[in-house]
């Protein structure tokens, strides 16, 4: 039985080396060669892109750890193929792997900006910012053609509803027309997520994300235009990575970002033998050291999934990581905490409903009615 990493030409330019069926699949699918077909003349994989055609756009969360209450997904799974990324398990509920299908099976919403606009207008509706590419990412490749994130945009500017970005991908400044129009409101914060400033690191473990150089040249860009912009190192991969904190933050904040943020490696459900099966094929000698230095910020376990625990770990390693990065961004006077965005700007039902008020007041006054000079 062998498994995908022995096709070097079939992934190219994706993490995965397995497709494993999702957890709620009846039948498990194990990939192997039987001999009879030569697995190098398979044809590369080429992303697959479904219209899905979605009832809501705005999804709630009442996560204590997370500063945000809503949050907006464009998409679901996400061609940059990062081989840590957490949201891999989601798409066992539309029946496929979180290995490679997350990489090459995608969803797109092209509605997503007729339903938020719909969402933010309904009565009752309150503006608190929306997060997007907390899960998968608004800028992926497919978003050159789709541009539904650039129609998203559109909609909150529009209608002055603050929101917080992030992306791995270069791709933002594209709309910093827009951008630099919401932040002279502040109802914009964008961050980019570096995690190594190594390239041959980078390619492997977030193949088809923009290079780290180009992240930095975005950040830049975003903050000569006055929007406030922030780097996430994110994720910390103990005896991988996390020797890089300082050189990340460092050369973010010389690139212009004013705010950072870090995260420890999460590996939930499939992720964890995904970003394991991984971790063999790219860098065996660390294999062990990774993952022992890793189990002691998660007691002992691969991943501990409390709240309040999960981003940062706890242990002796934990805490010096977080010591570092306290250390350094103080250092740069570095913002850690979320940002204030503006809420009172909306232009939602409320304030159209004001408007609506108003004018009816106006043209039905005393003096109007009666004809009085």
């Amino acid at each position: 039985m062998e498994q995908d990493h022995k096709q070097p030409k079939v992934r190219r330019g994706r993490a995965a080396n397995t497709n494993a069926s999702g957890r709620f699949e009846p039948l498990a699918r194990v990939d192997m060669d039987d001999g009879w077909d030569l697995l190098a003349d398979l044809p590369p994989l080429k992303t697959e892109i479904a219209l899905e055609a979605a009832r809501h756009i705005i999804t709630r969360n009442t996560s204590p750890d997370i500063p945000f209450d809503r949050s907006i997904n464009p998409y679901r799974g996400c061609e940059h193929g990062c081989i840590y990324c957490f949201a891999r398990p989601t798409h066992a509920y539309m029946g496929l792997s979180p290995g490679l299908d997350f990489e090459t099976k995608l969803f797109a919403k092209p509605n997503a900006a007729k339903l938020l606009r719909a969402e933010l207008m309904k009565p009752g509706y309150k503006a608190k910012p929306i997060a997007i590419g907390t899960n998968t990412d608004p800028y992926q490749p497919i978003e050159k053609t789709q541009q539904i994130m650039r129609g998203i945009l559109e909609v909150l500017a529009e209608l002055k509803h603050p929101v917080l970005i992030t992306t791995k991908s270069a791709m933002v400044a594209r709309d910093i027309d827009i951008l630099e129009l919401m932040a002279k409101e502040k109802l914009v914060h964008v961050s980019l997520s570096i995690t190594t400033l190594d390239k041959r690191l980078a390619r492997a473990m977030e193949p088809r994300a923009s290079t780290p150089t180009r992240r930095l040249a975005a950040i830049e860009a975003l903050s000569a235009a006055g929007v406030p912009t922030s780097v996430g190192a994110s994720p910390m991969i103990p005896a991988l990575n996390d020797h890089e904190l300082e050189a990340i933050l460092q050369a973010a904040h010389k690139a212009g970002a004013t705010g950072a943020t870090y995260i420890l490696l999460r590996m939930p459900l499939e992720v964890r033998d995904i970003f394991k099966s991984w971790l063999v094929e790219h860098y065996p000698g660390r294999y062990r050291h990774v993952l022992s230095v890793l189990r002691s910020m998660r007691g002992g376990a691969d991943y501990d999934a409390r709240w309040g625990k999960r981003m940062e770990g706890t242990g002796p390693f934990a805490q010096v990581l977080a010591k570092r990065f306290k250390l350094v961004t103080e250092r740069l006077g570095m913002r850690t905490k979320k940002p204030n965005l503006r809420c009172d700007r909306f232009l939602g039902h409320a304030a159209t409903r004001a408007q609506l008020d108003l004018f009816g007041q106006e043209t039905s006054s005393p003096e109007t009615q009666t004809g009085a000079s």
